[in-house]
């Protein structure tokens, strides 16, 4: 089966309804093996000017007069068409990104229900009316930004299209995404499928390459009236520099060092997959990653034994094998997380899982690291790999300290059955989503996700991305 079966041509961005090859390429390593998979465009800011021209077009045209009952119709078909092709997105997304499959195609399901969400959502914003002094009726309209610009990293590219790109266009806006360069595929082929589904040209425009030119580039354009960004904190604030200079709102999702607390009366058995497997899904590479478990000492030691078990049982081989983890997405990131590994040597490694393939991938064993202090680098800095640290806390004010205790403030869960403490800690936590008794509640598409801190500003997800997406317009009329 080809590569990318959308009648995609080679190298090309998604321009107006085109698809426009390109003569600069970027070369593409699959993870798994660590050998040549493709060639996308390296898109330049010539390229930019032309999907944000053309996305102006598409505002003033049928996309921008279209009613909000139909821009829905058009997502819940593109929800539709999604679903219909999730077994090739998955194997795209297995082999681009290096998850495995079983991960890859519940992304593309997630990618499916944004679409159907959104497709709901856009006929439903509405604004109010304000009680004002007699003679007035006032009242205020939810309206479009306009051009809104997104630049979407490599690990999630379909679950981050859909809460970013499908609240976009729900609203009305018109879009240029730039993907990461280390995995844009599926990006490329959500676009063909969009175009399919009746999504008008130029409302979604994609084009590729390296984020120093493209993406400074859509960054810094004054025809973009709203950035949206996920990945790094030092991007993040290059992106929010940039957009600054033409004075427009910024949505940025950046890193975390979420923690788990758990305390001595917790459900381990319902805690324990959801201790592990939320700090090693997609090999650790995820901006809400579970890696610091915060463990009362009363089970602290029993908390470990069982992790220990469970970290010897995982197996990290090719994305097509469909095993436990699959490779990091770069030799460049695997240099990063094997040097944070290096920087534990002075601590306790508890466990690691087994790499069970031969294959010159960018592999790393998933590592637990025992006894770990608050303020080790190991607990303080995100690594963005499977690396997971375990700490003993005495009570709940320690606990609080230490979760509180990071430049981070993205997610964080509280592990007890104590009704009174669990409302306490959800008041008290910094971050942006708190889990009680859970972590990531199935991936809510319905819940707002963003975070507090260096973890970013703004919220994606359910109506509140739509709100975002969306500038605000009071009209006071006086009649008399």
């Amino acid at each position: 089966m080809p590569l990318m079966p959308f009648d995609i041509p080679p190298s090309s961005n998604l321009i107006g309804g085109d698809w426009i090859c390109s003569d600069a390429k970027i070369q593409i390593t699959d993870p798994s093996t660590g050998h040549p998979l493709t060639q996308i465009a390296r898109g330049t800011a010539a390229d930019i000017d032309a999907a944000v021209a053309a996305a102006q077009v598409a505002r003033a045209g049928d996309w921008g007069r279209m009613t909000a009952t139909e821009r829905g119709r058009i997502l819940t078909r593109i929800g539709q068409a999604v679903l219909d092709h999730t077994d090739t997105l998955a194997r795209i997304e297995a082999q681009d990104v290096g998850k495995p499959l079983t991960q890859a195609r519940a992304d593309a399901v997630a990618l499916a229900r944004y679409m159907e969400f959104y497709g709901g959502a856009a006929d439903k914003i509405m604004g109010e009316t304000i009680p004002y002094l007699d003679g007035y009726t006032v009242y205020t309209l939810r309206e479009p930004h306009g051009v809104t610009g997104h630049i979407i990293p490599w690990n999630y590219p379909m679950q981050i299209i859909g809460r970013s790109v499908g609240a976009a266009l729900a609203m009305g806006n018109s879009c240029v995404l730039k993907p990461a360069e280390d995995a844009c595929l599926t990006a490329l082929a959500f676009a063909a499928i969009a175009q399919k589904a009746g999504l008008p040209a130029g409302a979604l425009n994609v084009v590729t390459g390296l984020g120093s030119e493209a993406g400074a580039a859509l960054a810094s354009h004054p025809g973009v009236q709203h950035m949206s960004f996920t990945g790094s904190v030092r991007t993040g604030e290059a992106i929010q520099a940039a957009a600054a200079k033409n004075v427009i709102p910024v949505t940025l999702e950046l890193g975390g060092k979420s923690p788990q607390i758990v305390f001595d009366d917790a459900d381990l058995d319902r805690a324990l997959p959801f201790l592990v497997n939320a700090g090693v899904q997609n090999a650790g590479q995820t901006c809400s990653a579970s890696s610091r478990i915060l463990v009362q000492r009363g089970v602290y030691d029993q908390v470990r034994a069982r992790m220990v078990e469970a970290y010897n049982a995982l197996r990290v081989g090719p994305a097509l094998d469909d095993l436990n983890l699959g490779p990091l997405i770069s030799a460049r990131q695997t240099d990063i997380v094997t040097g944070f590994i290096a920087q534990g040597a002075d601590l306790t490694i508890a466990a690691q899982g087994q790499i069970v393939t031969d294959a010159t991938g960018h592999y790393v064993a998933p590592t637990l690291f025992a006894d770990v202090p608050p303020d080790h680098v190991l607990a303080q800095d995100e690594i963005f790999g499977p690396v997971q640290v375990l700490i003993p806390f005495e009570d709940e004010a320690e606990a609080l300290r230490i979760a509180n205790g990071t430049a981070y403030g993205l997610v964080a869960a509280i592990w007890t059955r104590d009704g009174a403490r669990q409302m306490r800690l959800a008041r008290a936590l910094h971050a942006g989503q708190v889990f009680i008794n859970n972590y990531g509640a199935g991936g809510g598409v319905e819940l707002p996700f963003g975070g507090v801190g260096k973890s970013g500003h703004g919220r994606e997800k359910g109506f509140e991305a739509l709100y975002g997406f969306s500038t605000l317009k009071t009209v006071a009329a006086w009649h008399g």
